[in-house]
């Protein structure tokens, strides 16, 4: 084994993405910004992190943490992780074994296509407590217009069989899915479908692909990176599978209009709707992409190679390699500290003076591709769509938060003016002895994620 790097603590919390296999994967989204990464790595045949490399980041994930850190997720991703097989996890096991620290609880996510799951896989998952990111874009017709394996043929019935086994063994599960110019039109429809194969916890994530542009040479990757000096000589372009800004804000509203018209609030948690109700009780941002900055959620590629974001997965970001320099020493480097600062100081004057910039911090740095009214660069694509969904959501919000702060659930939110007349002074909510997933919005109104609140153990 090689010689592990020293104990090096940082000084805040960071998270870090886990790349274990690269960008290889067994199918071919045709969104997916990460298959073009081995164009990073051109002499490499194999893209498996090696146990030494595991080792160590594992080793330094766990030590670099701030002292009073109570857990942390490692959150496996690719490329298809499961790629990596069995063995390669019960490695990792073994090692967050090894490297433990006393009173930090571990966990472990993986964020798959769910192509390859089998029973194997359902019972190693299910015995290690691990938490699954399952990706699918909705009904079979709708998913497979884009995810698509080798040859170009759906993915749908494969990743239903992959689900199904997370249901034979009790594996948790939560649904990730990619909005693009296909499935935006269809909010309800996948809404309804999410809820019909048992999930209860929501994520949507908008895609918006840079189309290349004159004034701009391509990366090495294919990948555009905005800077403020280019982006003032133009809007940069997006390619049609892109999600429209007002598409965007259409398929947030109708899903949240689905939400309240099924009276899921408590049953189904949707990311997006977690995230602006914890913030509108006055919470910090649990996203980078709502936070004022960013730069605490890294990137390790298969070879230790660590990066400033896993959307900066490119040599301008490279921050080092843990064989050579530890997670916390290049976590709280003045590049990465920089990278993270300059969301908020790079902000164009037309998102400061905001009335959702609270809850907006200009989303994703890498999507600020517009210019403002006035003309000024970094404004983010997306923005109109936010916009429109804040203001659209602002008063159920405000009325749920309303709710919690009384000591009531925020269901209750139709009932508020009674339950004013009810409670002349309101008491904070004690622990729910409801079952609530680790990853729900807790129950007490702290706007927190349960496992982090009264889940907490």
């Amino acid at each position: 084994m090689e010689h592990l790097q020293p104990f090096l603590t940082s000084k805040t919390f960071f998270n870090t993405l886990t790349k274990p296999i690269g960008p290889i994967c067994n199918i071919d989204c045709a969104y997916c910004f990460y298959l073009e990464k081995t164009k990073l790595y051109p002499q490499t045949k194999s893209f498996k992190m090696n146990e030494d490399v595991l080792e160590q980041y594992v080793c330094q994930y766990i030590a670099g943490q701030p002292a009073d850190t109570p857990e942390i997720t490692f959150g496996w991703q690719g490329g298809e992780p499961t790629l990596m097989g069995i063995p390669f996890f019960q490695s990792a096991l073994k090692f967050q074994k090894k490297y433990d620290r006393l009173g930090m609880k571990i966990h472990n996510s993986i964020q798959t296509n769910g192509t390859l799951l089998n029973d194997d896989w359902g019972l190693f998952f299910h015995d290690n407590n691990f938490l699954l990111g399952i990706s699918i874009d909705g009904p079979e017709a709708i998913h497979d217009h884009f995810r698509y394996d080798k040859k170009r043929r759906g993915t749908f019935r494969q990743v239903m069989r992959g689900l199904e086994i997370c249901q034979k063994y009790k594996v948790e599960f939560n649904t990730l899915t990619v909005v693009q110019s296909h499935n935006g039109e269809h909010p309800v429809q996948i809404y309804d479908f999410l809820k019909e194969i048992g999930s209860t916890f929501f994520q949507f994530i908008p895609i918006v692909e840079h189309a290349y542009h004159r004034l701009m040479a391509p990366r090495l990757d294919g990948m555009i990176y905005p800077s403020k000096e280019n982006a003032l000589e133009s809007n940069i372009s997006v390619n049609e599978r892109s999600t429209g800004p007002e598409q965007w804000g259409r398929f947030l509203n109708k899903t949240f209009d689905r939400w309240l018209k099924k009276e899921d609030i408590g049953k189904i948690f949707v990311r997006d709707f977690d995230l602006r109700l914890s913030m509108v009780m006055g919470m910090p941002s649990s996203s980078c992409v709502n936070a004022q900055t960013c730069g605490r959620e890294s990137a390790i590629e298969h070879n230790g190679d660590l990066y400033s974001c896993d959307h900066y997965v490119h040599e301008d970001y490279l921050l080092g390699n843990i064989k050579q320099q530890s997670l916390a020493e290049m976590m709280d480097s003045e590049q990465q500290i920089k990278f993270g600062n300059d969301k908020y100081e790079t902000l164009p004057q037309f998102c400061l003076d905001c009335d959702y910039l609270k809850y907006c911090w200009g989303a994703c740095p890498k999507d600020r591709i517009k210019k403002t009214p006035q003309g000024e660069s970094g404004l983010h694509y997306l923005c109109e769509g936010y916009k429109a969904f804040y203001s659209h959501t602002e008063p159920y919000f405000q009325k749920m938060a309303e709710c919690l702060r009384m000591g009531y659930f925020a269901e209750e939110w139709k009932n508020l003016a009674a339950l004013k007349e009810r409670v002349p002074h309101p008491k904070p909510l004690q622990k729910t002895t409801m079952k609530v997933g680790r990853n729900d919005l807790c129950r007490c109104g702290s706007g927190k994620k349960y496992k982090k609140c009264c889940g907490h153990e």
